[in-house]
């Protein structure tokens, strides 16, 4: 699979998530990520920086215009930590750990995160507000309680299937209770 496919293919995800996530300026949104998976291999067995390159510019092409912070989740044997700017960290509160993510140690993914972002930071845990999973990377860890499952025109990026979500508040009165329709 041509790179500028990968990354059209990313881009296109991400912006459909958007569409239906009803994020705001600031928030987070996951990408746990197998190049291996997205390039036809099994997960953790073909790590490809080129094609984490092109899935971080597909990403970011989506995110950056509206002021998303992405958030890259690592691969398990960094426990699956997030790598994101570090004004994402101080604005959430999250305390920085010390770790340099590598492609076979964190993943391509967000190894090419931390070297593309102005300033990059790793931490353990996120709450985002939406996400996606290419490859069965299980992001569910770093989504906020109440995940909602997002369906997309865009099932795969190369050979990786998707999975995504958006967040919503949890609903809390019970049957007499009245909910905010435009935070549903």
């Amino acid at each position: 699979m041509e790179l500028k496919q990968i990354e059209q293919q990313t881009q296109k995800a991400v912006e459909e998530v958007l569409e239906q996530a009803k994020l705001h300026k600031g928030d987070l949104f996951v990408i746990g990520c197998s190049t291996s998976e997205v390039g036809g291999e099994k997960i953790g067995s073909a790590s490809s920086m080129d094609i984490a390159g092109a899935i971080y510019r597909g990403a970011q092409a989506a995110l950056q215009p509206a002021g998303i912070f992405l958030a890259a989740q690592c691969c398990e044997h960094l426990n699956r930590a997030i790598i994101l700017e570090k004004e994402a960290a101080e604005r959430y509160g999250l305390e920085p750990v010390n770790v340099l993510p590598q492609p076979k140690a964190g993943g391509s993914f967000a190894t090419t995160c931390w070297q593309n972002f102005a300033e990059p930071a790793a931490v353990e845990h996120v709450r985002a507000h939406a996400g996606l999973d290419i490859g069965g990377t299980l992001i569910g860890m770093h989504l906020r309680e109440v995940a909602v499952p997002v369906r997309i025109e865009q099932k795969n990026i190369g050979s990786a299937p998707l999975l995504c979500a958006r967040t919503r508040l949890k609903f809390i009165g019970g049957v007499r209770a009245h909910y905010q329709e435009n935070l549903l």
